[in-house]
């Protein structure tokens, strides 16, 4: 089934596994989309990265900075398809949908450093509660069911999924949220809602075996708009 005339936002928090956005999840994201025949926008704060990652290494680079939303420009090819995050608005989109990556836990919000105690950024935080409260579906990839999903919306008891990891799956539960596992080609349903996840690369191995649940994800999403 196409879901013509749909469209969906997506939330990037940088580009690099490490520090931003997971590349291989929002690249898939993008691609189930349009698969669908649906269509994108990219939305990302304007705001400086927590830190910047060598991503050869591994290790923290201390005297470079970079900024979230030049850094989100990279996935998006530019801006023509890129937004402040402040301008989003549900009213102009059917879904809404957050790649994975470790700068969803350190951008986006503080999830990687203070767990369950962890604060949202504001503008992410509007972004995911005004879609909710507009009855539309919203999807969590990889680490953001916890680190955006739980911390935001976690106190309404809503189901999501990381996998199988029993550490983040208790930050989850500690949050409100009620956590179920699932393999990485598939997904978890909260149909009352409207969200659905899907662990990625929180089980990984590859991207053949991540692109089977976010396809999954995307068009679970897509139907429910």
């Amino acid at each position: 089934m196409k879901h013509q005339n749909k469209k969906v936002a997506v939330v990037l928090s940088g580009c690099g596994v490490f520090d931003g956005t997971e590349i291989h999840e929002a690249v898939l994201t993008l691609l189930s989309i349009e698969e669908n025949g649906a269509s994108w926008h990219c939305f990302a704060p304007k705001i400086s990265q927590t830190h910047v990652v060598d991503h050869a290494t591994g290790e923290v680079i201390k005297d470079q900075t970079r900024e979230v939303f030049s850094e989100s420009a990279r996935i998006s090819r530019g801006t023509e398809k890129l937004s402040d995050l402040t301008e989003y608005d549900p009213s102009k989109f059917d879904c809404l949908v957050f790649p994975g990556g470790f700068g969803a836990a350190k951008n986006l919000s503080d999830f990687a450093f203070r767990g369950s105690e962890g604060t949202v950024l504001d503008s992410v935080k509007n972004a995911v509660k005004c879609t909710h409260s507009a009855n539309m579906p919203i999807g969590f990839i990889c680490i953001t069911p916890a680190s955006v999903g739980a911390l935001t919306l976690g106190v309404k008891g809503i189901n999501m999924t990381i996998g199988n990891d029993l550490q983040t799956s208790q930050t989850i539960e500690a949050c409100g949220a009620t956590h179920q596992e699932c393999t990485v080609d598939d997904v978890i349903i909260d149909q009352k809602n409207k969200i659905v996840s899907t662990p990625a690369y929180m089980l990984g191995p590859g991207v053949l075996d991540i692109r089977k649940g976010i396809e999954k994800l995307i068009l679970k999403i897509l139907l429910m708009a």
